[in-house]
């Protein structure tokens, strides 16, 4: 059956801007000087200022983030679970500290059996079919999605970029040279802007985030969904039951977060928010008709 995601959630990856495309790794030869003044004016003074990245800034380096993970995991198109995933998704996102991002958030379906999340820089949150089947109510749903906005917020990914790949840009960009690109200074720039989106797709694909971001992403992910009216247990829950099944350490999303036993630790020692649970039996029909 032939069926049409959403442009809300597909538009980022399917339709990349100047930019995104270029951070996408195009060939050097494909820009004019022209082209290329438009990228640098969008990330002029960044590193050699010490600033972080504007939110439109952050914004085309995710979508470029996405396209990337969308070309190794494609996307899932079913809209009826796209706009569920949607659903619960902005309910979180509402109810964060950051309830709206230069482009919005955005959440995804990928068509892959592994188990994975992955949180682009900007507000585009990618689950796999792998991840949504290992889930057994909305609650869990919620708790996933949270943590990943927790590391959309905390600006994470951006945070994986090597900080030379900016100021070395900028030393491009600032030239003498700068008004009238050559091949060789355009074909650096394409490197360095490949090279921080190699940065942050390695962090979310192979390496993961450190100890110290994950507790951060479980802490906030408590908050949010106290916040949202989702019972905080759904988390605790599903990392129970993953510790139980002893996969704290395989693949997916359990090889590029810290061990499940040490998560759920964590999150037990945290204060965990109380909340009325007398729409808990809605929400669990809810999931199990969009999920069976």
């Amino acid at each position: 059956m032939n069926v049409r995601i959403p442009s809300t959630a597909l538009g980022l990856v399917l339709m990349p801007t100047l930019l995104c495309q270029f951070l996408a790794g195009c060939k050097a030869s494909d820009f004019t000087p022209e082209r290329i003044g438009m990228i640098a004016s969008s990330v002029q003074t960044i590193g050699a200022a010490a600033r972080p990245l504007a939110d439109d800034e952050e914004y085309y380096v995710g979508r470029a983030v996405a396209a990337r993970i969308t070309s190794t995991y494609p996307l899932y198109r079913n809209e009826r679970l796209t706009d569920y995933l949607n659903l619960v998704g902005q309910a979180i996102a509402l109810h964060t500290d950051k309830p709206t991002t230069f482009g919005g958030y955005h959440f995804a379906l990928l068509d892959s059996p592994e188990v994975n999340a992955f949180a682009c820089p900007g507000g585009m949150i990618l689950i796999t079919r792998g991840m949504l089947s290992s889930l057994k109510s909305e609650d869990e749903l919620a708790a996933v999605l949270a943590h990943e906005i927790a590391h959309v917020i905390h600006r994470d990914g951006i945070a994986a970029i090597q900080s030379s790949r900016w100021s070395e840009a900028l030393l491009v960009i600032g030239s003498s040279a700068a008004k009238e690109f050559g091949p060789r200074e355009t074909a650096q720039l394409v490197s360095l802007f490949e090279g921080s989106i190699d940065d942050i797709f390695k962090t979310l694909v192979v390496n993961g985030y450190g100890r110290e971001q994950e507790k951060d992403a479980d802490a906030a992910a408590l908050g949010y969904l106290a916040a949202a009216g989702y019972d905080p247990q759904g988390l605790i829950g599903y990392l129970k039951r993953l510790e139980q099944a002893g996969k704290g350490s395989k693949g997916g999303i359990l090889a590029t977060h810290p061990g499940t036993d040490e998560r759920l630790q964590n999150v037990r020692q945290s204060e965990i928010p109380s909340v009325d649970t007398s729409s808990l039996p809605k929400r669990s029909k809810r999931f199990a008709d969009m999920t069976r």
